[in-house]
């Protein structure tokens, strides 16, 4: 979400953990995101999955054209191949966090350098697992859309150009559709599925993100329904940013024990991946999982206790 100031990821190379990971030896995952802000010792204790907050969006990457600045993506990138954690990029085609050049350019051009960073980041990191190629789409499509094909006779032409080039440059990568607001269901759910099966017709996607903010309130229907519509399209299902924004230690804990399993048991989903979880680094005040001092909140034990089973 909001742009860190970048520091030094030391506590990426502190070795191996000490016990294992929450959903080790599981069939799915359970993630979370590498930041820069943060040094965490304990990454590899909870969590098998990595995410870079944001090292892996364009504006982190090449803020000056034609300068990138790789050392951050490089260092969460082998820390997860090291640990054998599945590596998601997060993202390539956003309208936040883009480089403020990109204004500045005629078409040809916006469109020469998307083209070249996709490119780049595939040639660099080649072994990457998932990629999210188009971030909410419905919600913040880039400012330069029409310079990858606007609307076009689909509706979303800029879109299936993203995924093509993707497609090209990072052939051995699962991509990923990501958008937020899907899980209540309504419109911004029935818009996404057909832009999904604009990119199936077109072998385009392999999965389906779909972030898990702002569930503190979405009834266990409306998610259990909005599954299973995403699962009859027949592409496995990531939920990629889930928190919950609760101050109560009991009523945060209480709302993951109704909400954790209808996500975890569904057969569609392959993975959870949590945007944050240490208290003072998560994007919302009330998201964190494990205190200041180290000690985790009752939700963190639950679902430690939980995944065991």
């Amino acid at each position: 979400m909001k742009k860190q100031l970048l520091i030094p990821l030391i506590f990426l190379f502190l070795g191996t953990p000490a016990y294992a990971q929450m959903a080790q030896g599981k069939a799915k995952f359970l993630g979370n995101i590498l930041s820069s802000s943060q040094s965490d010792p304990n990454f590899a204790t909870y969590w098998n999955q990595a995410t870079p907050e944001n090292s892996g969006k364009w504006g982190s990457v090449e803020p000056t054209r034609g300068v990138m600045e790789w050392s951050a993506l490089d260092t969460m990138y082998h820390f997860a191949r090291r640990h054998g954690f599945v590596f998601k990029q997060h993202n390539f085609i956003w309208d936040q966090q883009q480089p403020s050049w990109m204004d500045s350019l005629p078409p040809d051009q916006q469109k020469l350098e998307v083209t070249k960073w996709i490119r780049r980041y595939g040639q660099r990191y080649p072994a990457t697992q998932l990629i999210d190629v188009v971030n909410e789409p419905l919600h913040h499509p880039p400012h330069y859309k029409n310079a990858l094909g606007g609307d076009g006779s689909t509706g979303w032409d800029w879109v299936i150009w993203s995924f093509s080039t993707a497609r090209q440059y990072c052939p051995h990568s699962k991509l990923l559709l990501n958008e937020y607001n899907i899980l209540a269901g309504g419109k911004d759910l029935k818009r996404f599925i057909a832009i999904i099966n604009i990119l199936k017709q077109r072998k385009l996607i392999d999965g389906i993100g779909v972030q898990g903010h702002g569930l503190e309130n979405v009834s266990d229907s409306a998610i259990r329904s909005s599954l299973n519509r995403l699962g009859r399209l027949g592409l496995p299902v990531y939920v990629s940013e889930l928190d919950l924004n609760i101050a109560s230690d009991d009523s945060q804990q209480k709302r993951y024990k109704s909400l954790f399993p209808i996500l975890w048991q569904h057969s569609a989903i392959r993975g959870v991946t949590l945007w944050g979880y240490k208290q003072n680094h998560t994007w919302k005040p009330d998201t964190y999982l494990l205190r200041a001092d180290g000690s985790e909140r009752p939700a963190l034990a639950w679902l430690k206790e939980y995944l065991s089973r």
